[in-house]
């Protein structure tokens, strides 16, 4: 066997590997929903990204153990999965809601995507972070998470451990957050509108945002929705501004020019594909069956894109970037979490919007 034929063979096992593990994520995630259930709780705290993570890393033990991993790895396509997922996703960005619904939405997205993303940004050159890591992480906690990070990664050229490291973050402190700001939320007594604005602001994936409404009430749940979509609704432009920023202004050569086709060549093109599906499915072009289909169609991407970042996960090779970015990631989120409610309580409580 050539090397070419192994390698070819290598990407389909590993592929295999990884649509197996998806089914079993979906009956994990199905069957963990109905225990909670059962117990009165109707939003299941573990979500199927943590499982599929959870999964991923004891394959991926079992796989260096039985010394297979790099034979299977190249089927292991996070980066992939995570972009497919991204554009899949935006059949549930509806922007005629957003223009309806969420003018306070989009004012608290803007304050916040602005204040969050230039604190990052500060704090991680602080710690002296590589500028792409620093690029990576200020979406990922001012945006949206893991969809937020991948654009930014692609429009930077950020290293694949980078990727991996921030999305793993994102993973971790999304759960806790999804379970402690509801609590808190009741523990000062905040409305369901001024609760759902915090969580949508602040929780640094949809799906938890989601869930930390619906624990709330369903108000909650719906403002949320509104303002993580708003977020969401920016991924396009922040990305805009990254790659002509990196282009301009970090990786100028002093005898470079920079053009607008270099520019063209550095943005994430995906990004045109989350922001035509979106155009679609909020003008009616796509019919209901369609968006439903494309919705299910983003949640298996993201599964297999974590089972992914779990299979691929090195944790020497993680240990080597040292705790600055952890400590950078972590005081971001503080710092959201402060400003998320901030903005929530003045733009619907003070002004009503």
């Amino acid at each position: 066997m050539t090397s070419a034929q192994r390698k070819i063979l290598g990407i389909v096992a590993g592929l295999v590997l990884v649509g197996i593990l998806a089914a079993v994520v979906a009956e994990l995630d199905l069957g963990i929903a109905n225990a909670f259930a059962e117990r009165g709780v109707a939003q299941n705290p573990l979500e199927y990204p943590l499982v599929a993570v959870a999964l991923g890393l004891a394959a991926n033990a079992l796989l260096r153990g039985t010394k297979a991993h790099t034979f299977v790895q190249p089927g292991f396509r996070t980066e992939l999965f995570l972009k497919t997922g991204l554009v899949l996703m935006a059949a549930g960005l509806n922007i005629t809601v957003i223009a309806k619904q969420g003018a306070g939405g989009l004012l608290q997205a803007l304050v916040l995507v602005t204040g969050v993303f230039s604190f990052t940004w500060w704090l991680a050159s602080r710690f002296h972070l590589p500028p792409q890591l620093k690029a990576v992480m200020a979406c990922a906690v001012s945006i949206c998470g893991v969809s937020a990070a991948i654009a930014a990664a692609g429009a930077v050229l950020a290293k694949k451990k980078e990727i991996t490291y921030v999305t793993t973050l994102v993973i971790v402190t999304a759960l806790p957050l999804m379970v402690l700001m509801p609590w808190l939320a009741h523990a000062i007594g905040l409305s369901e509108t001024i609760a759902g604005a915090w969580f949508g602001g602040n929780i640094d994936t949809t799906a938890a945002v989601v869930g930390a409404g619906t624990l709330y009430g369903e108000r909650a749940q719906e403002v949320a929705s509104v303002v993580k979509m708003a977020q969401n609704a920016l991924i396009g432009v922040v990305a805009f501004f990254l790659a002509t920023y990196f282009v301009v202004k970090v990786e100028r050569k002093p005898s470079e020019r920079p053009s607008p086709r270099l520019i063209w060549q550095r943005f994430p093109k995906f990004v045109l594909g989350f922001l035509l599906v979106s155009v679609l499915a909020s003008t009616g072009a796509l019919p209901a069956g369609a968006v439903s289909a494309l919705k299910t169609l983003s949640k298996w991407a993201f599964t297999a894109a974590f089972l992914s970042i779990g299979l691929e996960l090195s944790l020497k090779e993680l240990g080597t970037m040292g705790w600055k970015p952890v400590t950078v990631y972590l005081s971001a989120t503080v710092f959201n979490t402060a400003l998320a409610l901030g903005a929530a309580w003045v733009i619907f409580g003070l002004l009503g919007l």
